[in-house]
């Protein structure tokens, strides 16, 4: 079981097209959209809808729910309170489009419910550009060469992101002079590293080295694609 995702939105369209953006990065995950009004799916937020994608994203592990503007959060809320056990959803204030990306490989990752939704908020804060000092004592590092068709964009970041969690090692990767944290997917993005680029992945800790081998199985796989 993981967490589940539900995204309230205005828009049936975005609130669909983000869930099945944030999917491919989480497979495992339950994410269900709700937007739009029912019946006719003009632009508005409908409480029975809500409704119905938390009871539908709930595994058992419990719901997170992110939304995109105002009266989209009030709605949230009433169906959360509505709930049989309204402690097993909560609302999170986080940007929509990166707070569903970073909350859906967490809970692919296994995080429970808090870590679902703390990986949503900070999504809204500047990414962790720095993760490990390279001057540390057992610090290990590895260059590899992207060679996937898009290098470290969306899936391939969360897929690296993913292949991490639950490891006990700190891993950043680098591209040129910027340095960004291995077990953040917006960080990793933000890198910018394309096909062709040469990254140095870090990783300091007890697994260190199953994580660089780990690091490099993916890129020398092409993640998977």
């Amino acid at each position: 079981m993981t967490v589940g995702i539900v995204l309230v939105s205005h828009s049936a369209k975005l609130a669909e097209g983000l869930a099945e953006l944030a999917g491919q990065m989480a497979p495992d995950v339950r994410i269900r959209p709700a937007g739009g009004l029912a019946g006719d799916g003009g632009i508005g937020t409908d409480y029975d809808e809500v409704v119905a994608a938390v009871q539908r994203a709930d595994s058992g592990d419990g719901v997170v729910l992110l939304y995109d503007l105002g009266s989209a959060q009030m709605t949230a809320e009433l169906a959360v309170e509505s709930l049989a056990d309204p402690a097993s959803a909560v609302v999170v204030d986080a940007p929509l489009v990166e707070g569903a990306v970073a909350a859906a490989v967490a809970a692919q990752g296994g995080a429970d419910r808090r870590a679902v939704g703390e990986a949503a908020a900070s999504a809204g804060l500047a990414p962790d550009l720095l993760a490990v000092d390279s001057a540390a004592d057992g610090v290990e590092e590895k260059a590899l060469t992207l060679v996937n068709d898009v290098g470290l964009h969306a899936r391939p970041a969360a897929v690296l992101v993913r292949s991490l969690a639950g490891l006990e090692a700190e891993v950043s990767v680098r591209l040129g002079e910027r340095e960004a944290d291995g077990h953040s997917v917006l960080a990793l993005m933000s890198l910018g590293a394309r096909q062709g680029d040469r990254i140095v992945v870090r990783a300091y800790g007890p697994q260190a080295g199953e994580a660089l081998a780990k690091v490099t199985a993916l890129v020398e796989t092409n993640f998977g694609e």
